[in-house]
């Protein structure tokens, strides 16, 4: 028998002997439970559908598709089964093989991935994703978020294959770079150690991740302070504007992605430091600041945040206009933060100590006593204000109650914090006890893992206090809390009163402690 005198379709029974698997075939996982059901009903009925297989050489055929009915009619022992022998190119098996595949639905991703690649693949015929979508009557979007599986870690591998994450999360961690998404696969779990001393690992839903990886892998491109078209910044990668890591490049893969981003941190750093560097060397007399907390390393020519002041070149149209850093001095000066989050980016700064009008402070006499006593009880009297505004706030996020679903408050919750300036968030953190383990730490993000992980009414807590603040910092903060007071019925006349008490109670402590040093002078040595 020779392949040449078989007919385009031709139906027989061939021995098992003589059949082989494909090694093309995307299928790869055989459960033993549903092969020995298969073999069990093959027993009993025989191969109620034939394998398709092609002609190898004339004692040989290839099996295209039936690969689990021939593994179950071995375990039946059976020595022939019914086939369709017809005549394929290696495109054309591949072709038949995925979409057979495609209408069984244990197949699993991983295998369909396989299989759209090994399309992708081919030199002849040569194939694009619409091709393969039109062909295997899949959209385009799917195929391409397919093929993406195939560039999956090995860890991520791993655990999708155990099914330990879903589709869902296997899809937006392929499309990372494989350096972020090991790190990325921890944010798909949370421990839960409520069960005693050993944590339970727990699967968080697709919606928590993709939030985890907009804030912390996506960085937007119409904020980075390089130019995009600039292929020099980073030589390897070239310009932002043709490469294959931003969002924008891939319609198909990122389609649910409204901003264009990088997907790739390390690249887009690289990009921020050679900014940095470039600009310096073009303006060596261009003012560094720093944007992070923390002092400067010895010798640095930085100029730390403390040091300086930022001008901001948009006025509001309220009192807030008059304050120091909306206005402008002789000292002031261009700058480009050379540390912290916003590295690369310019600003306006004054960093004369001496200036009247943005360190007036400076220019008091530090001799007049009724100054000092003035600025003193302007102290006093604003920390006053803020301790009892803070017990104030607290005592009105005691009293919400808990009315909507945790997604719809952890929606707000975020959107409200991302208004609020570093200040701001800061305070509210801290109410939390959330705190920057190292400078470097984001108080933003730190407090976006937190929403994450608070129950429904921590989260409510977190919503009316986050509205009250944002709320006080466009008009009047008072009043804010005294309507926030009067919502939720918290008496703050009674919490001002404690806040007096508690101060008047730690100055009564200092002017005892100054007394009784004054009482016990130093010794002086005995004269011989």
């Amino acid at each position: 028998m020779s392949t040449q005198n078989i007919a385009a379709t031709e139906y027989r029974n061939l021995p098992l002997s003589i059949l082989t698997e494909s090694k093309s075939n995307p299928r790869r996982i055989f459960e033993d439970a549903a092969l020995k059901e298969l073999a069990d009903s093959i027993r009993s009925q025989g191969v109620l559908s034939p394998l398709l297989v092609r002609p190898l050489n004339e004692r040989s055929f290839e099996i295209v598709a039936g690969a689990r009915r021939y593994r179950a009619a071995q375990m039946a022992e059976s020595e022939t089964v019914p086939v369709r022998i017809v005549n394929l190119t290696d495109a054309e098996a591949l072709e038949a093989q995925l979409i057979e595949n495609l209408q069984r639905r244990d197949v699993h991703p991983l295998e369909e991935a396989q299989g759209f690649r090994a399309l992708l693949n081919l030199d002849e015929p040569k194939y694009s994703i619409e091709q393969i979508a039109a062909k295997t009557g899949k959209s385009p979007v799917y195929c391409a978020q397919r093929i993406r599986l195939t560039e999956l870690a090995p860890v991520v591998v791993e655990a999708f294959a155990k099914d330990e994450i879903g589709v869902g999360h296997a899809l937006l961690l392929a499309k990372l770079q494989p350096a972020e998404q090991e790190q990325a696969l921890s944010a798909c779990f949370r421990e839960d150690w409520g069960g005693g001393s050993k944590g339970k690992r727990i699967l968080l839903p697709v919606r928590n991740l993709k939030d985890w990886i907009e804030h912390n892998i996506m960085l937007i491109l119409s904020d980075a302070p390089f130019s995009k078209s600039d292929a020099t910044l980073n030589p390897q990668a070239g310009s932002c504007h043709d490469c294959p890591k931003r969002t924008g490049h891939n319609k198909l893969l990122f389609a649910d992605v409204r901003q264009d981003a990088c997907t790739d941190p390390a690249c887009y750093q690289t990009k921020v430091d050679a900014h940095v560097a470039k600009t310096i060397a073009a303006k060596p007399k261009l003012a560094q600041i720093s944007a992070a907390y923390g002092q400067p390393t010895d010798g640095s020519t930085v100029i730390p945040r403390n040091k300086y002041v930022e001008i901001k070149q948009e006025k509001p149209q309220n009192k807030q206009r008059d304050w120091p850093e909306y206005k402008s001095c002789k000292s002031m000066t261009d700058a480009i933060i050379t540390e912290g989050t916003e590295k690369g980016e310019f600003r306006k700064i004054c960093a004369d100590p001496t200036c009247p009008i943005h360190r007036p402070n400076k220019q008091k006499p530090t001799a007049d006593a009724h100054w000092k006593a003035e600025q003193e009880k302007q102290r006093r009297e604003q920390a006053l204000a803020n301790l009892t505004g803070i017990r104030v706030l607290a005592a009105i996020a005691e009293a919400v109650p808990v009315r909507l679903m945790k997604r719809d408050l952890l929606f707000v919750a975020e959107r409200l914090s991302f208004m609020l300036d570093e200040n701001r968030l800061t305070a509210i953190a801290r109410q939390h006890s959330i705190k920057k383990a190292k400078d470097s730490d984001s108080i933003g993000k730190l407090f976006s893992a937190y929403l994450r992980r608070a129950e429904e009414s921590a989260l409510g807590r977190v919503i009316v206090e986050l509205t009250i603040v944002l709320s006080a910092s466009r008009s009047n903060a008072a009043q804010v809390l005294s309507d926030g007071a009067a919502v939720y019925k918290v008496d703050t006349n009674a919490i001002a009163l404690e806040v007096k008490r508690e101060f008047a109670a730690r100055e009564k402590a200092r002017t005892e402690k100054k007394t009784t040093a004054k009482s016990f002078p130093a010794k002086t040595k005995k004269s011989a």
